[in-house]
Parts: C-alpha cells; sequence; structure tokens
C-alpha cells in the first residue's frame, strides 16, 4: 500500500515538469523563425541597396561615355539605327530655280573645247534664259563644282565614258567646268573625233571617250549610200571591243545608251541572225523592240562589269530624252522652247524613252548586286527626269553658225538631241563629281 501511495503522489509532479518542458520548445521555436525572417528581411534589403547603388553607378558611367562619345556597342547600335532612318537625299528629285550666277564657264572661256554644233550662242542663239537655271534637289542641296578638289581627287585615276554622241557632249561639260583650274590636252582622237584622250599632266588624270554606241558588237554594212536597206548588223552576245580591250586601265567607267538603238538593225547571236529591229515586213524575221535590244546589251555589258577580276567604279548614267515637237507644216519636228517645262505639262502618259530609263534602273540593280559580291560598285546616275523638264536645253536650230542668214535657202535642221554648252548638261556633270566623289575610290586624302 505504501508503495501505491507513493507512486500515486509522485504522477502530478511528472505531468507538470512536462507541461513546462513544451512550453520552453514552442517560444524557443518561435523565437528561431522570428531571428530567421528578420535575418532573410536584412539580407534582401542589403541586397536590394547594393543593387541600386551598382545600376546607379553603371547609370553615371554610360552617362560619361555617351558624354565623352566612347560608349562603344550599345551607342554605336543607337547611332546605327538613328542612321537608318534619316531621309535619304534622292538627288534626281527637286526642281528648277532661278540662278542668277549663271553657268559655271561660257562659250568664250572653253571656247577651244565646245565644238561648233554644240556652241548655241556662237551660232545665234538669241534668247540666254536657258543659261540661269540651277537645279535644287527636294531633300538637300546640289553645289557648283569645285574643279580642285576634284581633280586632287582624282590624282593618278582614269575615267572612260562608254557610249556616243550624249556621251561626248558629257564629258566636254565636264572638262569646261574643270577648265579654271587646268586645260584638259586633247591626247589622242580617232579619225572622226568619236574616240578621244584627254590628259591633265599636273594632276595624272586621263579622261577617255570610247564610241561604243550599242556597247556590244555592229558592223556597218556599206549599201552605197542607200539609207532604205538595213545597214547595222547587232551581235546580242559579243560586246564590243574598243572598250573591253582596255578595259584594265580605268578606274572609273561611266555607260550611257543612246538614240542609235532606234536604228534599223539586223540581230544575230552566235552569228546566226535571229531577228530585226524596224526591218521590212517581207524579210519575215522576228521583230525586237528597242527597249529589249537596250536590254540585252546592258545586261552583257554589267555582267561583264560585275565580274570582272578588275574592280572598276561603274555608273550607268539614265537615258537622254529628246524634245522633238510637231511643227505647223506636215512631219516636221522642231524644239523651240525658251524655258523649262512645268511639272504638269509633262504629266501626260509615259513617253517610249521613259522605257528605256526602266530598263536601266532594272539592269542596274541587278549587276549591282552580282558585283557587290564580287567587290564591284556599280550604281545609277539618274538624270532622265530632271533633263526631260528641259526642253530648252538643245541647240535646236542652232547648231549651224548663222542658220538663218537670208542667203540661205537650204531646209533648217532643229537638233532636239544634243545640248548646248554650257547648259543643262553640265547638271549631269555635277552629280557625276559629286557621285564619284563619294564613292570611296578616289584619294584618301580628299574627303567629298
Amino acid at each position: 500500500m505504501a508503495d501505491e501511495a507513493e507512486v500515486g503522489d509522485n504522477e502530478p509532479l511528472h505531468h507538470a515538469n512536462e507541461g513546462k518542458s513544451s512550453i520552453s520548445l514552442i517560444f524557443f521555436k518561435f523565437f528561431g523563425v522570428v531571428f530567421l525572417a528578420g535575418a532573410l528581411c536584412y539580407l534582401f534589403i542589403s541586397n536590394f541597396i547594393a543593387w541600386t547603388m551598382e545600376a546607379k553607378k553603371v547609370s553615371l558611367l554610360l552617362e560619361k561615355q555617351d558624354a565623352l562619345n566612347v560608349r562603344p556597342v550599345m551607342k554605336e547600335s543607337i547611332f546605327k539605327e538613328q542612321q537608318l532612318k534619316k531621309e535619304v537625299c534622292d538627288l534626281s528629285v527637286g526642281e528648277w530655280l532661278p540662278n542668277v550666277a549663271g553657268p559655271a564657264y561660257t562659250d568664250e572661256t572653253c571656247i577651244k573645247k565646245i565644238p561648233g554644233y554644240l556652241n548655241c550662242l556662237k551660232n545665234g542663239r538669241p534668247d540666254t534664259e536657258y543659261l540661269h537655271w540651277r537645279w535644287k534637289p527636294s531633300a538637300c542641296d546640289l553645289h557648283p563644282i569645285d574643279p580642285l578638289k576634284f581633280l586632287n581627287a582624282m590624282r593618278n585615276k582614269s575615267i572612260a565614258f562608254l557610249g556616243a554622241s550624249i556621251c561626248h557632249n558629257h564629258v566636254l561639260s565636264l572638262i569646261c567646268q574643270l577648265s579654271k583650274v587646268e586645260e584638259a590636252l586633247d591626247i589622242f582622237h580617232d579619225s572622226s573625233f568619236k574616240t578621244r584622250t584627254w590628259y591633265y599632266p599636273s594632276h595624272n588624270l586621263t579622261l577617255y571617250v570610247i564610241w561604243a554606241p550599242y556597247l556590244i558588237h555592229y558592223e556597218t554594212i556599206d549599201n552605197h549610200g542607200d539609207k532604205s536597206q538595213i545597214d547595222t548588223h547587232l551581235h546580242l552576245d559579243i560586246l564590243d571591243s574598243k572598250w573591253t580591250s582596255e578595259y584594265n586601265k580605268y578606274d572609273y567607267v561611266v555607260i550611257s545608251g543612246g538614240g542609235d538603238f532606234y536604228r534599223s538593225t539586223i540581230i544575230y547571236e552566235n552569228n546566226q541572225v535571229i531577228g530585226c529591229h524596224g526591218c521590212q515586213p517581207h524579210m519575215k524575221l522576228r521583230h525586237f523592240a528597242a527597249d529589249e535590244i537596250y536590254r540585252k546589251a546592258l545586261q552583257l555589258s554589267l555582267k561583264f562589269i560585275a565580274t570582272a577580276e578588275h574592280k572598276t567604279f561603274t555608273i550607268l548614267r539614265t537615258w537622254s530624252p529628246m524634245h522633238f515637237e510637231d511643227e505647223e507644216l506636215p512631219n516636221k519636228k522642231v524644239c523651240n522652247r525658251t524655258k523649262p517645262f512645268r511639272e504638269e505639262e509633262i504629266s501626260g502618259s509615259p513617253s517610249v524613252l521613259n522605257k528605256m530609263r526602266e530598263v536601266e534602273v532594272e539592269e542596274c540593280e541587278k549587276a549591282a548586286t552580282i558585283g557587290a559580291s564580287n567587290g564591284v560598285r556599280i550604281e545609277l546616275l539618274d538624270t532622265y527626269h530632271l533633263s526631260l523638264l528641259r526642253p530648252d536645253g538643245h541647240p535646236g536650230p542652232y547648231n549651224i553658225y548663222n542658220q538663218f542668214d537670208s542667203y540661205k535657202k537650204k531646209e533648217v535642221h532643229y537638233d532636239c538631241v544634243h545640248w548646248c554648252l554650257p547648259g543643262p548638261i553640265d547638271t549631269w556633270s555635277e552629280l557625276l563629281v559629286l557621285k564619284m566623289l563619294n564613292s570611296g575610290v578616289a584619294d584618301d586624302s580628299v574627303s567629298a
């Protein structure tokens, strides 16, 4: 009994101690949880403050880099993006504005270089307003040629102009504008003065004009003066050797097509007749349109240039518009305007010549892509529309000296194809010079 009583007396004491221990454990756990939570909060706040301070340091660093213009990758990327968004100036889009200053040269200052049929003032043209216009591109300015800057940039270079008589007309405009600094020496010409070479000894610059009216090979057949017969045989698959044989000499090449593509021709491939242009129906040959022939000629020529081992900077100048208009007499065509066209005056249906420009744009784009993979630059010089606005710039009847003298009874011939010197064609030279200075081929010591 005693033992039982002793045991019973000890049971309440055991339960009390067990309860106190349980309370202590709960309190300890609670305190531990609070401590861990506080520690985590402290670490988070510390890291957040450190991250914020670092971000501020980076931001300040980038601002300093911006201020010093040395921020590397990010700044360059943003700059390129901004450059892409800038409007690119299209020099072919603009308007003709009055120019009190007049041309950069006169028929007197460059009289030795202007052939008689292009010297409109000397031949008696009475109006001079056609000399007082300047081309103003819509999104930028076009400045007169700086002859010294251009000649210095072209030092030790050679420039070849390939084409027909308009090509010759163009290079004479350039020569006259450069003559204020240095006269070009005429060091070579063929018997007909169609293929010529000029040289600038002080700058070791050579200008070539190579008579290649089709760019591809052609043969002229003598029909004993009978112009009603086909007299030109044109080979679509052979280039004109007059320019390809010395191609390695050229640093720059300027290509242009001309009105010869409208002449009557028999068309060959593989030395076999495959068609004709302007031939008689009884010949029963496939008809080739002029723009179709021109496309073939450009394709072959530009492929040769784009894939050549010798790298040139090549410029394809667009077609030169003609401005023949109907006169009162039947079958009489003239060009006697004295002012530029307004835009609305030429807003009719596209002319045949515009088809030739479309061919040029398309084929130039294709060739430029091929050339780029071979390190050859091919670009378009679009002078078509700005020239279309200038019907007043042709010699017209003033292509012969004093053609209207009373004692002359012969019929007056109007030249609505070539351009007076000086005249609107001088703008072609300004555009050409700008493109060449910006080509990257010019002397590195001279900036455009």
